[in-house]
C-alpha cells in the first residue's frame, strides 16, 4: 500500500517502474551533472475527478497510466538537473500544471547508477549496488502548488568488514545455538531514508545524499562494534550531528553474514552464502 504525507486518499492511481536514461552524448551536460542520468520512476496522482472511474467506469478526465509513462519519459528531456529530489519535484509540478483535474501528485524515483570506466570520458558501466532515491508530493493550495513532502533515501548498501565486529552476551537458553563471537567477518545490507527540517531543504543538488553515503562508509570502516544495532545507531547519530538539514533518519539493516566453511584461526577463512533466514534490524532517530 502506498501512503501520502498529506493523508489517506480515497483513491489514487499511477504508473510505476518507468525507466528513463538521459544521455548528454557530447559532454555538454551542466557542471556537476553526470552525462548519464538514469532512474526508475513511480508517479501517483489523486483527486475527486477520478472517483467516477471507480464507481461507474466513467473515464472522463482520466489520464491513462500509459500517457503518464510517456509524460515522464518525454519530460525528462526538459529536466536539466542531476539529483533525484529536483527530478521528482520537476515531474510532479509539471504534471499538476498540465492536468488541472489532478489535486495532487506524489513522485518517487530511484537512480540507476552508472560510473565512468577507468581513464574514459565516454564509456560507462553500471555501478552501485547502493542507489539514491527521493519522494516528493505536491498538491493544490488554491491557485498555488504546495510542497507537502520531500524525502530522500539510499538503498541497497552491501557492506563487508573483514573483522572488528562482535556479538556476545545475548540471552542463552534452550533455543540458542549461536555461540558468542568476539571477532567476525560481517556482511551487512543497509537501507536508509531521511526527512528534512523543511521540505525545501531537500533541494541541495544531491550534497546531502553524498554526505550520507560518506558517513555510512566512514562509520562502517572505522568503528569496531558489539552489534549491528550499534553500527546503525552510530550512523544515524552521525547523520543528525553532521547534517543540520536532516530532521529524522530511518535505518534498516540485514545481517547477511556468510556461513563459515573452514577457517584457519582468524588468519584466513572460506565462507558461503547464508541460509535464507536473516536478521532484520530497524531504527528511527530524530532531533
Amino acid at each position: 500500500m502506498n501512503q501520502f504525507s498529506s493523508g489517506t486518499k480515497r483513491n489514487y492511481y499511477g504508473k510505476g517502474d518507468v525507466t528513463v536514461y538521459r544521455l548528454h552524448r557530447r559532454g555538454n551536460q551542466p557542471e556537476g551533472v553526470s552525462p548519464v542520468f538514469a532512474a526508475s520512476v513511480k508517479m501517483l496522482i489523486y483527486g475527486e475527478a477520478f472517483w467516477p472511474t471507480y464507481t461507474t467506469g466513467d473515464n472522463t478526465g482520466l489520464v491513462a497510466t500509459d500517457s503518464m509513462k510517456n509524460f515522464i519519459q518525454r519530460e525528462t528531456l526538459r529536466f536539466s538537473g542531476g539529483d533525484m529530489e529536483s527530478y521528482c519535484h520537476f515531474l510532479a509540478e509539471k504534471f499538476l500544471v498540465t492536468y488541472l483535474q489532478a489535486e495532487g501528485a506524489q513522485v518517487s524515483a530511484v537512480e540507476i547508477p552508472h560510473a565512468f570506466l577507468p581513464q574514459s570520458a565516454v564509456a560507462f558501466a553500471p555501478s552501485g549496488p547502493d542507489r539514491a532515491g527521493a519522494r516528493v508530493e505536491l498538491n493544490r493550495d488554491g491557485q498555488a502548488l504546495r510542497l507537502v513532502e520531500a524525502r530522500s533515501s539510499i538503498t541497497g548498501f552491501k557492506l563487508l568488514r573483514l573483522g572488528g565486529s562482535a556479538f556476545y552476551g545475548f540471552v542463552h537458553d534452550e533455543y540458542t545455538t549461536l555461540p558468542d563471537i568476539r571477532n567476525r567477518p560481517l556482511h551487512m545490507w543497509l537501507d536508509l531514508d531521511w526527512a528534512y527540517t523543511s521540505p525545501s531543504a531537500a533541494f541541495n543538488n544531491g550534497s546531502v545524499t553524498a554526505r550520507v553515503r560518506e558517513i555510512v562508509h566512514e562509520v562502517f570502516n572505522g568503528f569496531e562494534s558489539g552489534s549491528i544495532q550499534q553500527i546503525i545507531y552510530l550512523i544515524g547519530t552521525r547523520i543528525l550531528s553532521d547534517i543540520a538539514a536532516v530532521s529524522e533518519v530511518r535505518l534498516e539493516a540485514n545481517n547477511r553474514t556468510w556461513d563459515t566453511v573452514a577457517e584457519r584461526g582468524e588468519e584466513i577463512g572460506v565462507y558461503t552464502d547464508p541460509r535464507p533466514p536473516y536478521g532484520c534490524l530497524g531504527l528511527t532517530l530524530s532531533r
